[in-house]
Order: structure tokens, then sequence, then C-alpha cells
């Protein structure tokens, strides 16, 4: 009796501690969390799929399933139906989103300013040249009014005084996507038509008309550009300074591979500064109450902010940012003085459609 009294205590502690595994003892179970389905630039892509964001979500309950789909593509052409956000990499198009679905509540989590990849070199011939200065702490920028001028004139490589580094019979131009695609072309566009309108945001058809002269060289004169900010940028890591000298990037971009430490940035490899530049607001537009409760986390939460600052984006609080440079010891400022806004949604919109009509041109 004594023993089969025991085998059934054991049976019950067995089950017990079963039951305890399956419903809550062992862990988040899956099964329990809420489902929310998002559409974000193709830049963030790597920081939703990263394991720690996903368990940092699965701690208040939710499965964050993104797509991504360019910013511009994003605002006027994406079947947001089945999205509960959506999160574009600039405020112009989180803008036009917002404005078309009830004013829905918007959350802009961080940042990332424009910059350009180059090399060593690069930079030191542009430097020679009067392009590219130190800026306030220990990092170069190159000044887009003195760049325009270069380009306006045709001017090749070979053809600055000097050039023994990087002799070839190109023009001078910064290698971007295809405006008529994707958001990082759209930001360098609102950098150029500030410069081209006397340096002022451009709000008027009639300065619009004006400026398109100027800007639409630096994309068309390019040749063949790719729709993805990914792209170019995996170029320049690969194919080194033969192929585009310079590369618009995300300093996220880079960043992220400084704090990866993989071997991706060559000793000769460089990020330079643009003046003025503009931040790329990664901006979430909450479509349905998941998405503001995404929106709402990605805001306050303390573990979220420090993941995306690993990522290499400018969190709400710049604390985190600053942590990450200090930490890794990244050659980079943890704060730009000279930053511009870009147009509204509709002049921007109207910019990148008359540029594009060009390339058919």
């Amino acid at each position: 009796m004594k023993r089969l009294i025991s085998i059934g205590l054991a049976a019950v502690l067995v089950i017990g501690v079963a039951l305890a595994v399956i419903f809550g003892g062992g862990g988040t179970d899956s099964t329990q969390l809420t489902t929310v389905r998002g559409v974000i630039g193709s830049e963030k892509l790597a920081f939703f799929s990263d394991q720690r964001v996903k368990d940092a979500f699965a701690k208040h309950g939710l499965d964050v399933q993104v797509d991504p789909a360019g910013s511009r593509q994003m605002a006027t052409r994406t079947d947001l139906s089945k999205y509960d956000f959506a999160f574009p990499s600039s405020s112009p198009a989180a803008d036009r989103i917002r404005h078309d679905h009830g004013n829905a509540h918007t959350y802009a989590p961080f940042s990332s300013p424009m910059a350009v990849a180059t090399f060593a070199p690069i930079v030191d011939l542009l430097t020679k040249a009067g392009v590219v200065h130190k800026g306030a702490g220990d990092y170069d920028v190159l000044d887009i009014a003195k760049y325009m001028e270069l380009t306006a004139n045709g001017t090749r490589w070979d053809q600055l005084p000097g050039n023994t580094s990087y002799p070839v019979r190109k023009n001078i131009l910064i290698t971007t996507t295809d405006p008529r695609d994707s958001n990082s072309a759209a930001m360098y566009l609102s950098i150029a038509s500030y410069v081209a309108n006397g340096f002022s945001v451009v709000n008027t058809q009639q300065q619009e008309a004006a400026i398109l002269p100027k800007v639409t060289p630096l994309f068309t004169n390019q040749g063949y550009t790719q729709n993805s900010s990914d792209a170019p940028f995996e170029d320049f890591l690969s194919a080194g300074i033969g192929r585009n000298p310079m590369v618009l990037v995300y300093e996220a971009q880079y960043a992220d591979r400084l704090v990866r430490d993989d071997g991706s940035i060559k000793p000769d490899m460089r990020l330079v500064y643009l003046s003025p530049t503009v931040y790329s607001k990664h901006t979430l537009v909450a479509l349905k109450g998941p998405g503001d409760q995404v929106g709402q986390l990605l805001n306050s939460d303390p573990e979220l902010s420090k993941l995306a600052a690993t990522f290499g984006f400018r969190t709400q609080d710049p604390k985190y940012f600053t942590q990450v440079v200090s930490e890794h010891k990244l050659p980079l400022p943890t704060s730009l003085v000279d930053t511009v806004d870009p147009p509204s949604f509709e002049t921007l919109e109207r910019l990148l459609d008359a540029v594009g009509k060009q390339y058919g041109a």
C-alpha cells in the first residue's frame, strides 16, 4: 500500500511540474503573445529581427512581425489595412500616413543623420580642395555648397590639383539610391534643395522650379542607382574605393558595423558628415491599438532604447547613443549642430517626381 501511495504521489508531482512549465513556470509561451504586424523601412529590419529585441517585446506580451518597404512607397502605394503600424524612415512620409489615417498617433523613438561613407585618400583630396573640413569635434564635414559648385562645373577626380591617389576620369559625385523609391535619396534632395534655395527650406512651387536645374544632375549624372540603402552601402564595404568612392548612408548603417566589429569597416574607411545635414527621423504611425503599444514601448522602454543605440540609432534620450560611442570607442560625434529640416511631404513629393521624370528624359 505504501508503495502504491508513493508511486501515486510521484505521478502527481511529475504532472504538476509539467503543468507549471506549460502554463507559466518555464518562460513566455509564444502562443500567449499578441501578434502585431508592421511595415518598416528596410534599414530597421536587422533591429526588429534581432532575438534580443524580440525577447524585449515578448516581455510585454507582443510578437512583433514586420515587412520591409520604402518610405515613399509606404506613404503612397502600400496597402496599410493589414498592418497595426507603419514605421517609415522620415517624418514627411509619416505625416502623410498620419493624415490619411485619421491623424493617428505618431512616435519618433530614434533618428539617424545622413552622412557619406568614403575613404581616407578621398577625404585628403577634398580637404585640399576646400570641400571637406573639420567639424566642432574631431570629425570630418563635407560642405554641401562647395561640393555643389564642383558638381555644377562637372569637375572630374583627375582634375583635382595634386591628385595622385585617385586620378580617375569620372565626375565627382556622391552615390545615392534612386530618388523615385528610396528615403535616403529623398533626404539628400532635402539637403541639396535647402542649399540651392539660398540656405532656406523650399516651400513654394516657384522655389521648386528655380532649384530643380541645380539639384537634378546630382542624381541623373550618376547613371544607374539602386532602390535600397543597403545595396550601395554593401557595395562600398565589398568593392572598395574603385567603384564608388563616396556613398550616401545613414549614420546608423556605419555605426552598426563599427559596433559589430566584424572587420567590414576597413582601416582606410571614413564617415564624413554633411554640412548641413538632415536627421532622418524614424517615425512610427500607430494604425491600430497594438501598434500604439509598440510605439509607446520604443519611446519609453530602456531595454529597447539601449538595443536601438547598439544598432547605431540616436535615441530620444541621448545617453544611450553616447554610452555606445564611449563603450565601443566609436569615432563619431555625439551631437551635431548644422542640421536642417526637410520640406513638407507635398513639396518633397513634387521635387522627387520632377527629378524622377528626368531619368526618362
